[in-house]
């Protein structure tokens, strides 16, 4: 005999579901309402799904002004690099950004719209516009087409306070005083005390008050003597005179970021490498102090970005890496192609020479350490250095010794002739991305995503200071750490 459900039964299941919504929709309307106004839920704007949506014409510009800050260069939050069609199709740690034809299941949506933690772009920043959702959505529902054809990139203008993580920093060979690159400001710092100096600054040039470059400064780099300091940034490498702030030359003619740069000891050359991902890398050499372009490096140039670049102590090579995760050497009078290290598992982040010349050491995202016989073009041993990948590594002077950071909130200096770690150096929580170390190790820099630059004794590990952006509240203090870890060589 079937079952029966009577009329009553009906009536009291309708009156408890409605109960149930009436005390679940408030908490619901509540949690939304606790949002503060930029973490609102981003509802699209009405758009004609037949409207063409071009990536190139209409998702490029958005990706640029709203995302790239945080996902491209040597900044990629969640391994997301957003920089290049290519690479926001292979996503990042949470699997795939974009499901062609599935605009509700795509990443970049759902934190687009302030759906799924975390929001994109972040709280501090300006979200996307209900048209600006609406533009990406439709793009993906329609197939998230590539673009159609090569074509120039449009320079991006930041709004200087918008952008904070330290991509570039450097101390002065003299010590006195240490620079930093935030958003597309030049930030110079006092090595003794820590105040804020002053900014190097080209009004005239970017139209923008406060500017070093119209897009972010990427790259540092101290000439020999001081006296001259060159950053880099889309499409371009500016040198300045480090004592006056006074731009000196503009050289154009890149084809993207230059996101690494160096000069050679002797102080005739500057390198400069960069280049766009998943193309051919870019590396060219300028004189100094002209900043005019002398020789572009292609002789079998690394096959994607190029993001470190270093000249041997008698500044007759140049050795790069790059995103190909290969170690490539030059030689700096002819611009021809010397040898080729293969071992990295990934991109390679940082290169340098040995004070002697003989060994080369690398650093990549593998989060190893690398050590190379130069003459012999093999690999000596591999330190397992970080527990995040490695973001720099920078030779001390003319010794033996090279310093690293990475994502686990770490410095850490060792020796490449043993393989030995000779101290860290901890900085609280920061996610590290910059880092300069004095000619003679005493000196200690590192700037990552929390926007300060953490300066230390190279002796001790001691924290000096932590210098912070002009116009905040963050004390260039001493911060609260732990003792320093010293280990035998």
């Amino acid at each position: 005999m079937p079952a029966t459900i009577s009329t009553c039964s009906i009536n009291c299941w309708s009156r408890w579901l409605l109960a149930t919504a009436l005390l679940v929709w408030p908490g619901m309307m509540y949690a939304q309402d606790k949002r503060s106004e930029k973490e609102q839920i981003i509802q699209p704007a009405p758009l004609d799904p037949k409207t063409p949506i071009s990536y190139e014409k209409d998702v490029e510009p958005i990706l640029v002004n709203k995302c790239n800050f945080c996902h491209s260069g040597n900044v990629k939050r969640g391994k997301l690099d957003l920089s290049s069609y290519e690479a926001l199709m292979r996503g990042g740690d949470r699997g795939k950004a974009v499901i062609p034809g599935k605009s509700a299941d795509s990443l970049l949506i759902q934190l687009s719209a302030k759906l799924v933690q975390p929001y994109m772009p972040p709280k501090k920043e300006e979200p996307l516009s209900p048209k600006e959702l609406a533009i990406l959505k439709l793009w993906i529902d329609q197939g998230a087409k590539p673009p159609t054809g090569a074509r120039p990139l449009a320079k991006v203008a930041l709004k200087a306070p918008s952008v904070t993580p330290v991509l570039g920093v450097a101390i002065s060979p003299e010590k006195s005083i240490v620079v930093a690159s935030r958003g597309n400001q030049l930030h110079v710092f006092d090595v003794k005390t820590g105040k804020y100096l002053r900014s190097f600054n080209d009004e005239q040039g970017t139209h923008l008050p406060g500017a070093a470059h119209v897009s972010l400064v990427e790259s540092l780099a101290f000439s020999p003597d001081g006296k001259l300091l060159a950053s880099g940034s889309y499409q371009e490498v500016k040198l300045w005179e480090a004592a006056s702030g006074k731009l000196l030359a503009t050289t154009t003619g890149f084809g993207e970021r230059v996101v690494c740069l160096a000069f050679s000891p002797d102080g005739k050359w500057l390198a400069a490498g960069g280049g766009a991902p998943t193309q051919e890398g870019e590396l060219k050499l300028l004189e100094v102090p002209s900043g005019k372009g002398v020789r572009d490096l292609k002789d079998n140039i690394h096959s994607d970005t190029v993001f470190g670049v270093a000249f041997s102590p008698d500044s007759k090579l140049v050795v790069s890496c790059g995103a190909d995760k290969f170690v490539k050497t030059f030689e700096v009078e002819s611009g021809k192609f010397q040898k080729a290290f293969e071992g990295h598992t990934h991109h390679v982040m940082g290169v340098g020479f040995t004070g002697d010349g003989k060994l080369i050491a690398s650093g990549g995202a593998d989060q190893a350490v690398k050590i190379w016989d130069y003459e012999k073009g093999e690999q000596v041993r591999t330190i397992n250095a970080h527990g995040k990948p490695l973001s720099a590594l920078v030779i001390v002077g003319k010794t033996s010794n090279l310093a690293t950071c990475a994502g686990d909130q770490q410095v850490r200096l060792w020796n490449a002739s043993n393989g030995g770690n000779i101290r860290n150096f901890t900085a609280g929580n920061d996610y590290l991305l910059s880092l300069s170390v004095s000619p003679d190790g005493t000196l200690v820099a590192a700037g990552g995503q929390e926007g300060v630059v953490r300066l230390y004794n190279g002796t001790n590990g001691a924290l000096l200071h932590t210098l912070a952006p002009p116009g905040t509240d963050k004390p260039n203090t001493p911060e609260k750490q732990r003792r320093p870890r010293r280990n035998k060589d």
